[in-house]
């Protein structure tokens, strides 16, 4: 099959699966599609001020320029421009990219990560692939070749819409996690879905077609593992797939960045995904809505009441699948992950790991410090603040927050007051 015919059944068997999502039960309002040519959105033609548009002005301008390295190409130097760790790679073998012909058990894609862009390489690949978060317009995507040049630039590539943008990044332009059944290729059993995981996912169903290197006790997950089996396409091997810590019996580990892929690291961006869909979501409906004049709408307010209510429960982990074994990684990203956030009077932050029963030792997601939220609307973000305020500080009592003790509550209020800028004056009385 050639190159271009594998792409094109790749697209249509993708369009398919993702609407066999069964990893958790969406709204109706989660699963619309989100016009990106609205003009209050104005996807394709809007200004960019995302990490990879403003690096390739520096690079036009020849402000900045990247290192070619003879084992890597451009890869090493983009990920430092970018600010992005090598601790943070995650290997997937799940033929799930448009490069999926060049991609299996072994031959993993490795993906790199940081808040605001993600970055795709894949062994004897064409391009690097990216996606940076802006903070309106949401993730946008971008290749790089992966050949010397004098000049090397980034191209905007919108036809990844065809698979980020649908019910797996509810309806906005997204990145998302997938948990598949790969068999020994690497190809997914499609007929059995592609759930999307996230925080909410029980252990056992996360990261099929992965690689996964930590420990994590007795628990079981789906990484490290095919279906040998043809006529047995969900029936993964069980034998040599759980609490590894080195890689290099599956394939050359040697010829990556890192040979791990951090259990920790897939974890974190696994909560990551659905948190930075949920801002970009209630941003774009609220801007929509706006530029309708439908703010007044009853319809309108209910859906957009529903995701900020979807999106306050995700930020307070309210939602978590519970861990009932210690996690463990086994690179150096849980310790750098932690760093990258500023620490109350008390040296708390949202970014340090509790790992024992649950992903972070303080329940609200890290992501409230990010542009893309600071970039919502008033009239959505203040709905936020206020929801946030009640649940934190006791008046909601609705049983869904119980797991955010009342420790946790005053923890975290405490640490917002002490490091978020622009909270309602309400918060600091």
């Amino acid at each position: 099959m050639s190159s271009k015919a594998f792409v094109t059944l790749w697209f249509a068997l993708l369009a398919g699966a993702v609407l066999a999502i069964a990893g958790h039960d969406l709204t109706t309002e989660e699963t619309s599609i989100l016009p990106i040519d609205h003009k209050a959105i104005q996807y394709a033609t809007g200004p960019l001020e995302d990490p990879v548009t403003k690096l390739d002005r520096d690079l036009a301008a020849g402000k900045t320029k990247l290192e070619w390295s003879a084992q890597y190409g451009w890869l090493p130097s983009i990920l430092k421009h970018l600010d992005v760790n090598v601790d943070s790679q995650m290997l997937v073998f799940s033929k799930t990219s448009f490069q999926a012909s060049k991609i299996g058990p072994r031959a993993p894609r490795a993906l790199f990560f940081n808040d605001t862009v993600a970055v795709g390489s894949v062994q004897n690949g064409d391009v690097w692939e990216l996606a940076a978060l802006d903070p309106k317009q949401g993730y946008i995507f971008y290749t790089l070749d992966v050949h010397k040049s004098d000049q090397p630039r980034f191209d905007r590539r919108d036809v990844c819409l065809q698979c980020h943008q649908g019910p797996a990044t509810i309806g906005v332009p997204g990145i998302m996690v997938a948990s598949v059944y790969p068999d020994a290729s690497g190809m997914p059993a499609f007929n059995f879905g592609m759930p999307v995981t996230d925080h909410r996912t029980p252990f056992q169903d996360r990261w099929g077609g992965w690689y996964v290197t930590g420990t994590h006790g007795g628990m079981h997950h789906r990484g490290n593992a095919v279906a040998r089996d043809r006529s047995k396409p969900d029936v993964l091997e069980s034998q040599g797939t759980q609490n590894l810590t080195t890689l290099g019996h599956k394939f050359d580990d040697g010829l990556y960045l890192s040979r791990l892929s951090d259990i920790v690291a897939l974890m974190t961006l696994e909560h990551q995904t659905r948190m930075t869909n949920l801002i970009n979501r209630v941003g774009w409906e609220t801007r929509i809505a706006q530029a309708d004049g439908k703010m007044d709408d009853a319809d309108t307010r209910k859906r957009i009441d529903a995701d900020i209510e979807s999106m306050v429960t995700y930020m307070l982990f309210a939602d978590e699948a519970t861990l009932y074994d210690p996690i463990e990684g086994v690179s150096t990203f849980t310790k750098t992950f932690a760093q990258r956030e500023p620490r109350d009077s008390q040296g708390r932050s949202l970014r340090d790991f509790d790992l024992q029963k649950r992903l972070f030792k303080y329940p609200l997601s890290y992501m409230i410090y990010s542009e893309a939220f600071d970039n919502i609307p008033d009239a959505a973000r203040d709905k936020i603040y206020q929801r946030l305020y009640d649940v934190l500080t006791g008046k909601d009592g609705n049983p869904k927050f119980a797991k955010v003790t009342t420790e946790d509550r005053a923890n975290v209020l405490a640490i917002l007051r002490d490091t978020k800028k622009n909270l309602p004056a309400y918060w600091r009385q």
